[in-house]
């Protein structure tokens, strides 16, 4: 295990819409490693995962249950070594869409086209 983290830059869109770019730090835990998301007034902090990386993945799946979109992160410390924009994005994939409820009614009328023109 490392014994000094790296550090990460995350950014996206937060459940509002509004941009963000924050850093992700990493704390050695019994076991392995939590990452840390400071945002506003939140602190995020993930289970301890065996790698950096999993945290790091493991806070991109916490983020996306809460709404938050487009994330992506950068590695910008290494070993206490600063890479500036050396490192590449790496790019998270939104989950799909949860599908919406729609009741009977709304069924039915979707069925029998009313809203787009309907029977004359």
């Amino acid at each position: 295990m490392d014994e000094l983290p790296d550090k990460h830059q995350l950014a996206g869109f937060d459940p509002r819409e509004r941009g963000f770019t924050r850093t992700v730090e990493f704390e050695l835990v019994d076991g392995g490693y939590r990452a840390v998301l400071r945002y506003e007034t939140v602190r995020i902090v993930t289970e301890p995962c065996g790698t950096q990386d999993s945290a790091l993945l493991a806070l991109v799946a916490l983020l996306h249950q809460q709404g938050y979109r487009q994330l992506r992160s950068q590695k910008i410390f290494h070993k206490m070594q600063y890479l500036g924009s050396q490192e590449r994005w790496v790019e998270y994939p939104d989950p799909p869409p949860v599908a919406e409820r729609r009741g009977v009614l709304a069924r039915l009328l979707g069925r029998f086209g009313a809203g787009r023109g309907g029977a004359r």
